[in-house]
């Protein structure tokens, strides 16, 4: 995993050499708040979290200015602090909104998040703009190890619609990213049901991101799509 993030990071931030890439989104006088997501069946990987803190630490912050939280940010002196975050979370299918994706990862910074579930979740956009969080996320890391292509009820989950796909989609824009792992839970559904089934509810929350709340690109033509390792089953 931490071979893949640091992959990752040096390519996007064009850099032969890890830490300087990561000092490119990092400094040293940062207060980091690494988002991440518990989702008991479905969590963000430990092993990831401490393989985003062991590099923000070799950018030269102190430990004491990371924060690792999923519920309760709102409250996190860490995180009501933060000047920097770090946004982390695996691709699942959603009884409310479709998927959950980064851009739903920040609901957790509104005080009562079923207030943004009326139409499938469709402004989630909206909450990147909340002071605590806006211009403040230095990079998106869509977790695809094992992602869940499709649920049953508000916290379904079954083995059958999981699978290994082994895979982390990064970048510096959370809609862009989301559509990329959109793209691949789309294709991965027609391929397990031998028809198309879209999502329902729809995952409307990701267009309306680019086109109504300008957080971000959801059109997958205009997307700089760098793919590293494998290319069979990757679905883009």
């Amino acid at each position: 995993l931490q071979k893949m993030l640091d992959d990752s990071v040096k390519i996007l931030f064009d850099s032969k050499d890890t830490i300087t890439a990561w000092k490119k989104i990092i400094k040293q006088n940062d207060i980091v708040g690494i988002k991440t997501n518990v989702w008991n069946y479905l969590r963000t990987p430990p092993e990831l979290e401490n393989a985003i803190k062991k590099r923000v630490i070799e950018c030269g912050v102190s430990e004491e200015n990371i924060g690792i939280k999923d519920r309760g940010v709102l409250r996190d002196p860490i995180f009501q602090k933060a000047t920097a975050l770090i946004n982390v979370r695996p691709m699942r299918t959603h009884y409310w909104s479709g998927v959950g994706s980064l851009i739903k990862n920040y609901i957790m910074f509104v005080e009562k998040p079923s207030d943004w579930h009326d139409d499938s979740c469709a402004d989630l956009a909206a909450i990147w703009k909340l002071p605590i969080v806006a211009n403040k996320t230095r990079l998106n890391i869509l977790v695809m190890l094992t992602p869940q292509f499709h649920n049953i009820g508000p916290h379904g989950f079954s083995k059958e619609h999981v699978w290994n796909y082994y895979g982390l989609i990064v970048g510096t824009d959370p809609v862009a990213c989301d559509a990329v792992g959109l793209e691949i839970i789309e294709a991965k559904r027609k391929e397990f049901f031998s028809d198309d089934r879209p999502l329902n509810p729809p995952a409307k929350h990701i267009e309306l991101a680019d086109t109504r709340h300008n957080l971000g690109n959801a059109d997958m033509k205009k997307i700089d799509l760098v793919k590293i390792g494998f290319t069979e089953g990757s679905f883009i």
